[in-house]
């Protein structure tokens, strides 16, 4: 399967989007109504937007992090939810520096709203495909934000061992593109630089701007997640992905400085102190997304600011 292609084989999913009024998670329902699948969003609008709003779907607004909500069950009876037959688990409170104030909202909404979509899943032997984050891949006792995805990819692990429920983690990579929040405390570098660059004001820059990260753009991103869960559901057979987990990252990393310096050699730039908890260089070097699911990310982190940005 190609980038932004439909099934081949014309299977209707039913899909439930944990987080779909969120930015990975509209992506994910553009791509997956474009291809034809039945889907319905979940999300307690904590950072989604009813902005992002697709024609098509059906959004229903639920704090997943509620345990007094049995698991969805609530859901399903009093709106009608049918059993999907993939569930999408994007929903979580991203960013690192928010996570060092609102600690334990972190926690509940990245580690017990997992837990209650993993029971409710377990009910209905429903495959899940999680969100990961590659900030594992650092210390994760260096901010709440990142033990919290931990815990998530390890409660998926576990279910996926102890009750044999189909799962993938797929880890993301500092995700870029539209739907992107570009204002809060909650958004993204390239989304803080594209409002800044709007709003004629110099690009800040946290520490001396020589950390790397491996940007990847949320159509590839969504590429991948269509991938496993059309893989859980045997539509093309290229691989066994229960029980996987994968690295989605471009391969390729910039420093902060470089993408500053691609919004042009001229425009002004200002350095601030550095923040804690951040690591110094993240990139993926890991294959396995290309070796099962022939996944190749194609999009470019300076062409995307140099053709939907400047």
């Amino acid at each position: 399967m190609d980038n932004g292609s439909s099934n081949n084989k014309g299977l209707i999913m039913k899909v439930l989007v944990a987080g779909g009024a969120g930015f990975v998670g509209t992506n994910l329902i553009k791509r997956l109504l474009k291809d034809g699948h039945e889907v319905v969003s979940v999300d307690n609008y904590s950072t989604g937007l009813l902005s992002n709003h697709q024609d098509g779907c059906e959004y229903i607004k639920v704090d997943l992090s509620d345990s007094s909500h049995k698991h969805l069950a609530w859901s399903q009876e009093k709106f009608q939810l049918k059993t999907p037959d993939v569930i999408y688990h994007m929903a979580a409170i991203a960013r690192i520096q928010p996570s060092f104030t609102h600690p334990k909202y972190t926690f509940d909404s990245n580690v017990t709203s997992t837990l209650n979509i993993l029971e409710w899943a377990r009910e209905n032997n429903t495959p899940i495909v999680f969100a990961g984050s590659s900030s594992s891949h650092g210390d994760k006792y260096s901010n709440p934000y990142t033990l919290s995805k931990s815990h998530g990819e390890e409660l998926i692990k576990l279910y996926n061992k102890v009750y044999d429920l189909p799962t993938t983690i797929c880890r993301f990579y500092n995700v870029y593109g539209p739907h992107q929040l570009t204002e809060g405390e909650y958004c993204t570098l390239i989304g803080i630089f594209e409002t800044l660059y709007k709003e004629d004001r110099p690009l800040t820059i946290t520490g001396d701007g020589e950390q790397r990260r491996d940007f990847t753009h949320v159509d590839d991103i969504v590429d991948g997640l269509i991938k496993c869960g059309e893989a859980h559901l045997d539509v093309w057979g290229n691989g066994d992905v229960n029980g996987q987990l994968f690295e989605l990252g471009r391969g390729k990393n910039y420093s902060v400085n470089e993408i500053a310096a691609s919004f042009g050699d001229n425009y002004p730039i200002k350095y601030i102190d550095g923040k804690p908890g951040e690591m110094r260089e993240t990139l993926c070097t890991d294959t396995l997304a290309n070796d099962i699911l022939n996944w190749k990310p194609t999009i470019n982190v300076i062409d995307y600011i140099k053709e939907n940005v400047i």
